[in-house]
């Protein structure tokens, strides 16, 4: 053999490749010894061979000794959890299935051993759980599996901060757990983080908006209810009530809860709480009534826990949970899991659980893949020369001697490399791929929604973090590529609490006996909107009267109490009324609440149920027939530009027409006449001129056109302005306000103001404010020399009322603003969207304007037609015509004039010579005339030069 071969059987069996990882690691040195001795025993190895040998091995054990560990025969772990909970009863056979597993497995830590320590902590008590953790950390163990409870993680962290031994739960889901406080805390399943994201989805997919938490007031329930808070935030939905149960929870502190959630408004329950007092809970909710129609129970993955581990639930327990939605951590079906699953049974019969066999949930697997986790990162841990070695800690010193024996703890020195290397690893278990985000958690955390129906349970649908809710399994959603499928939220039918397959409402109008407190403005006047009744506490008026027949329109009772705001004496501020529905002090407002952009960031209205803009209200004066009334029709302008259009096209028209057409030749002073006769007698289509060109005719149909819009509109304006009431007002509209200087009077308290100077950007110091009809009236009497206003800026709805008894006064200009008015609900109130609704359905039906008419009828004084002033014809709404007719006839003149260019360019071919203007004047056929008789003599000419060269040519 030669000393090659030695080598190669040397590396062989000195070093392996990981059949997993494909690593190459070490064998222990234990190992190494046992086949050196061999190979020095051997006979047939000769004195040459072994000093190579010698030479070789010594050099490759000082080359390896600081990158191969002396890997020990054993390592020391432990477990943490609740032997008899249903997590417990799981993860304690999956653990050991997990370290009998990996012991038996020689790609994993070559040589080594896990020895598996587990201690029972009775359920939630965290001192026993604190007590069994001092006990792991005297007998040198390198990491806990555990603790199951949140609350329990809290308190061991310290300790585990303190002795650099890292936690790794697979049960302890309190997301605060990630944080930098407890660097040594390993999450090994989804953090709650996720699952209250599910649960908001969930909720938001349904269209619901308040929900009512239920949990235990501890670090997993109140951390986990804080999550949920927040991401409904994001959802636009909120908790309306939170139910926080004693950790040491009675019968009566259940029934006592559950009193108060069945006088809540939402029907919507989350139920966040552990599996020992789970069923407990909606057993009595189920014997309170608190589970049948209507009603939505939402529980997190403690109830598929429940159900996933035991099988033989009673009837009583099914009855309680049917048509409960729950929530299971999803985990992908491979192979590896297939295969898990089918040894489970045999699992559970080899085990020594006390209540025969159990079912296999989704903790008992991440327990599984926890125990591999921790074997491939210390795998890792001695492939990088790490010995495992334990220090004192002086800080103990002091309680030497105490029954406690804290001075046996030490500090495990490779603890941060471990904690380092348990995050990096990224393997594939039966739960699917493991590895860890930059914040602690395991990447595509995902969960099944699962519905209880009868004896058993369906999955409606799956959430994963990337996808949201769908009905496709978040693996195969994955595997698509980037933008390949469109992923819109769904989810399966569900049968709710009832037996209904109908979505709940998810909430109903309060039967704690407690009135709906609405305010209603009280204003100086205009009483016919809103009004308090003399001596009592009844209202009326047209907006209650909506209100109240919008509210008899709802299929529930909402018993209301109307709470007056404002002192009758001056106007209130609107805005100071919908901020005590932000504060709580109104559940609601009636009354004349303008619906604008701002108010909406507070408050949610409902659908208008009276249009009411802006408008503008000034004196106004009768105009009275006069002699000169035809001429009202047009404004100035468009007479001046008419008549001009009138002279213009005439103009065109002789210039296209004098050289072909006798009629339009003669005298100047008779073609001047012409003109302007023509011109006008096209009004009345009675020219008695014959048009002979192509462009003159054209440019005639095109003004004749123009005359007719001009005509037609002139009658319809005229006979407007002779059989309607005509009113004048030197204020117009609302640009004419802002154009001048002068003041303008407004309802105090109303959005107006600031519509003016904001939007409209008028001074505030030209803004009067005032409170009643009688103060209006008398500001536009005095006017503005009088210390009064110019014009008055309100909504429509109060001016109509304000001019059905005062004639003097009209609506000028156009409506500036289209808004309107509804009733105002706290934010995402439901009682907004069926209020909406029921308007809808009085607009529909007739009611909305017979309550309009009954208390909103106008006289005729009031009537649009009568207070509108007429509009006079301007040139704004004709000089479309006028462009169309001045292009013709520019392009015609441009057509002649070329068309002159030309001839005239042949006319100088002959001998005549003329200049362009007497070219252009003389007559068409005069031109003609002498050009043919310039071609004759040109071709005489040319004929008498060549007889003559002819007799020449004789000659010669």
């Amino acid at each position: 053999m030669s000393p090659s071969t030695y080598t190669t059987s040397l590396n062989t069996r000195f070093f392996h490749k990981d059949s997993v990882n494909g690593r190459v690691v070490g064998v222990s040195a234990v190992g190494q010894r046992r086949w050196l001795q061999q190979l020095l025993l051997h006979s047939t190895v000769n004195k040459f061979r072994l000093l190579v040998l010698m030479v070789f091995c010594s050099g490759l054990f000082i080359n390896t000794s600081t990158s191969v560990s002396t890997r020990p025969d054993v390592v020391n772990i432990g477990a943490i959890f609740s032997f008899n909970s249903s997590i417990g009863k799981v993860s304690k056979v999956a653990i050991e299935a997990a370290i009998e597993d990996v012991n038996s497995n020689p790609a994993v830590l070559v040589g080594t051993k896990l020895k598996l320590s587990m201690q029972d902590t009775k359920l939630s008590s965290g001192f026993l759980g604190i007590v069994e953790a001092l006990r792991f950390m005297e007998n040198y163990t390198v990491a806990i599996l555990g603790p199951q409870y949140s609350v329990m993680a809290h308190v061991i962290s310290h300790i585990a901060n303190e002795l650099h031994v890292p936690l790794l739960s697979y049960a302890a889901t309190d997301p605060t757990l990630n944080s930098l406080q407890f660097p040594y805390f390993v999450r090994t399943t989804q953090s709650d983080l996720f699952q209250m994201a599910a649960v908001a989805e969930i909720v938001a997919y349904y269209e619901w908006r308040d929900v009512i938490a239920i949990y235990i007031d501890d670090d997993h329930g109140r951390n986990g209810v804080a999550a949920l808070g927040d991401k409904l935030a994001e959802k636009r939905c909120k908790i309306s009530y939170k139910v926080p149960m004693s950790p040491d929870l009675t019968h009566n502190d259940i029934t006592n809860a559950l009193v108060k959630v069945a006088l809540m408004e939402s029907r919507i329950i989350i139920l966040h709480i552990y599996d020992t007092w789970g069923l407990e809970v909606l057993d009595v909710a189920r014997n309170m009534q608190i589970m049948g129609s209507g009603y939505v129970w939402i529980a997190t993955d403690w109830l598929s826990t429940i159900l996933d581990t035991d099988s033989s639930l009673s009837l009583s327990k099914l009855d309680s949970v049917q048509g409960v939605l729950t929530l299971r951590m999803h985990a992908s079906d491979s192979d590896f899991k297939k295969s898990f699953v089918s040894r489970w049974r045999n699992l559970t019969a080899a085990g020594d659980t006390d209540n025969g066999l159990v079912g296999l949930n989704s903790y008992g697997l991440y327990a599984y893949d926890t125990v591999w986790l921790l074997a491939h990162a210390l795998d890792t841990f001695f492939d990088q020369g790490k010995n495992i070695s334990f220090s004192k800690d002086s800080s103990l010193n002091e309680f030497h001697g105490g029954n406690l024996r804290f001075d046996a703890m030490s500090i495990f020195e490779g603890g941060k490399q471990l904690r380092d290397n348990i995050l990096q690893v990224n393997m594939s278990g039966v739960t699917g791929p493991i590895k860890f985000t930059p914040d602690g958690n395991l990447i595509h955390p995902s969960y099944e929604v699962i519905n209880v129906i009868g004896t058993g349970f369906r999955t409606i649908g799956y959430w994963s973090n990337s996808s949201g809710l769908s009905v496709v399994p978040p693996e195969k959603l994955n595997a698509q590529p980037n933008g390949s499928i469109s992923i819109q939220p769904s989810l399966y039918g569900v049968i709710w609490p009832g037996q209904t397959a109908q979505k709940p409402r998810g909430w109903v109008f309060s039967s704690n006996g407690r009135q709906l407190r609405v305010g209603v403005p009280i204003h100086v006047s205009y009483s016919e909107f809103v009004s308090r009744i003399e001596g009592s506490d009844m209202f009326g008026g047209y907006c209650i009267d909506v209100y109240n027949a919008a509210k008899d329109m709802l299929p529930y009772p909402v018993p209301s109490k109307f709470i007056p705001f404002g002192d009758g004496h001056n106007n209130i501020i609107t805005q100071d009324l919908l901020h005590k529905i932000t504060t709580g002090e109104f559940d609601a407002v009636v009354g004349d609440i303008t619906i604008t952009t701002n108010r909406t960031k507070i408050v949610d209205f409902t659908q208008p149920y009276i249009e009411s803009g802006l408008v503008v209200v000034a004196p106004v004066l009768k105009l009275n027939s006069s002699a000169w009334a035809f001429l009202r029709p047009f404004t100035p302008t468009m007479w001046c530009v008419t008549g001009i259009s009138f002279l213009l096209v005439g103009a065109v028209i002789w210039i296209l027409e004098r050289r072909t057409n006798d009629e339009f030749r003669g005298p100047p002073r008779k073609q001047f006449v012409t003109i302007v006769w023509f011109s006008f007698s096209t009004l009345f289509s009675s020219h008695r001129e014959t048009i002979a060109s192509t462009l003159g005719r054209l440019v005639l149909l095109i003004w004749l056109f123009v005359v007719l819009i001009l005509n037609s509109s002139y009658t319809a304006s005229l006979t407007s302005i002779l059989t309607v009431e005509q009113l004048s007002s030197p204020v117009k509209g609302i640009e004419s306000l802002i154009s001048n200087n002068d003041p303008i009077g407004y309802r105090r308290g109303s959005f107006a103001e600031n519509y003016l100077t904001v939007e409209l950007n008028i001074q505030k110091n030209r803004l009067v404010p005032l409170n009643s009809q009688s103060e209006y009236e008398k500001a536009l009497r005095d006017g503005p020399k009088k210390g009064g206003v110019a014009a008055m800026v309100d909504e429509r709805a109060y001016m109509e009322l304000f001019l059905s008894t005062r004639c003097e006064f009209g609506i000028v200009g156009q409506e500036f603003t289209k808004m309107g008015w509804g009733f105002a609900f706290p934010r995402d109130s439901p009682l907004a969207i069926d209020m909406s609704t029921a308007i809808l359905k009085l607009s529909e039906n007739g009611d909305l304007q017979r309550i309009h008419n009954k208390w909103l009828t106008r006289s005729a004084c009031s009537s649009e037609g009568a207070k509108q002033d007429v509009d006079r014809l301007h040139l704004t709404s004709f000089w479309g015509l006028f462009l169309l007719c001045g292009s013709v006839c520019f392009l015609a003149l441009l057509l002649y004039l070329i068309k002159m260019v030309h001839q005239y360019t042949r006319h100088s071919d002959g001998s005549s010579k003329k200049s362009f203007l007497s070219f252009v004047k003389d007559k068409e056929e005069d031109a003609d005339k002498m050009q043919e008789e310039c071609k004759s003599g040109a071709k005489r000419r040319r004929s008498e030069g060549v007889s003559i060269a002819r007799v020449h040519e004789d000659e010669t």
